[in-house]
């Protein structure tokens, strides 16, 4: 390949690093071109899948600022760059993983922060932000339900101990 072209490439996949919140490094060895293209299919429309030549790809990773993957940039590798809820591309390389052994998650990177395999599967294992957020959103508006009947609550507590106080106001004076 001639120079210009890899610097294009090199150029790309380094847009690609800073535009995406989280990358994937996988082992695609022993894989289909089908079961690529299925494994494409489960990342979700926020992911693209990539098969990239490690030494491009490491230089690429290099000058967006993400040097801790460099030791995995070895074997057949491929790249999952995920522009939007990560957890979800995350479940689909876990779920695809566990239905076709040959791919290996080696690593990655979410938020300038590196991953480990086993942590990308715990990423995998969380809710997805939507049901996150929906979790949060019911507990904040239990939280405000119970406020409001407190301070509901102390108002109408006074008034019924001024009534019982007059009551016994108005009791203790026609006794006298």
């Amino acid at each position: 390949m001639a120079r210009p072209d890899k610097s294009a490439a090199v150029a790309e996949l380094t847009d690609k690093f800073r535009s995406s919140n989280a990358a994937v490094l996988t082992e695609y060895r022993g894989l289909t071109v089908a079961q690529l293209k299925q494994l494409r299919r489960s990342l979700g429309e926020n992911a693209q899948y990539a098969v990239v030549k490690n030494t491009l790809t490491k230089i690429a990773a290099n000058e967006a600022g993400i040097t801790t993957l460099d030791d995995q940039f070895n074997g057949p590798t491929a790249v999952a760059f995920i522009t939007g809820d990560p957890v979800e591309s995350a479940k689909g390389l876990r779920d695809f993983a566990k239905d076709n052994p040959n791919l290996v998650i080696k690593g990655g990177v979410l938020d300038g922060k590196a991953l480990s395999a086993d942590e990308i599967k715990k990423l995998a294992d969380l809710e997805s932000r939507e049901v996150l957020l929906s979790k949060l959103a019911g507990a904040m508006k239990g939280k405000q339900s119970q406020a409001a009947a407190l301070f509901q609550a102390l108002p109408s507590k006074l008034v019924r101990t001024v009534d019982a106080l007059r009551a016994k106001q108005a009791e203790q004076g026609g006794a006298e």
